[in-house]
């Protein structure tokens, strides 16, 4: 029995050994068409600095775009996405500072006609000093953001959590 051990201890290493010495032919990675179908997606955005919305939004498109893409061909009222907003981004969303953040409301306003669901934390609204009546109107404000979670995830929504990061190099630095 210590023997057969030993053996299989030899061959593993001659294994490796081969494959260390005969590495695959560097022809470049592949590409995979993933077959998706309809998706449900639920978007938790919560950041400490509003302007990181503009950076999120971008999230919704790369989830989006691709599905209306070859060769998906998926129809954006059939995508099944809800953003969920309750961190300082609420500011973004109030109707009296639409000319601070003009490109990121016009955007929001865009993915609501492709039918992207926008809902405000009406707890966050109080903390604000919001009314329902200071927001855009394809805001939908619910009760509470983390309850609204927990409700769509338990519908079979897929959460996504955006890591809006502070960008240190340009890509042409790090490449």
């Amino acid at each position: 029995m210590r023997m057969s051990a030993i053996l299989l201890a030899v061959i593993g290493l001659n294994s490796i050994a081969a494959i260390a010495s005969n590495p695959a032919p560097a022809e470049g990675g592949s590409w995979v068409q993933t077959p998706y179908r309809e998706q449900k997606v639920l978007f938790d955005f919560y950041f400490d600095d509003p302007n990181k919305l503009n950076t999120a939004l971008y999230w919704i498109r790369a989830q989006m775009n691709p599905l209306m893409d070859e060769p998906y061909n998926q129809a954006p009222e059939f995508m099944q996405t809800v953003v969920i907003i309750h961190g300082t981004e609420i500011v973004t969303v109030a109707r009296k500072n639409y000319d601070r953040f003009k490109d990121a409301v016009e955007r929001m306003r865009y993915y609501a006609e492709l039918g992207v669901k926008f809902k405000v934390c009406g707890l966050a609204a109080q903390d604000y000093a919001y009314a329902v009546n200071d927001f855009y109107d394809f805001i939908e404000v619910v009760p509470s953001a983390i309850t609204e979670l927990a409700h769509w995830q338990q519908q079979g929504y897929a959460l996504i959590t955006p890591s809006v990061l502070e960008k240190k190099y340009t890509v042409e630095e790090i490449r």
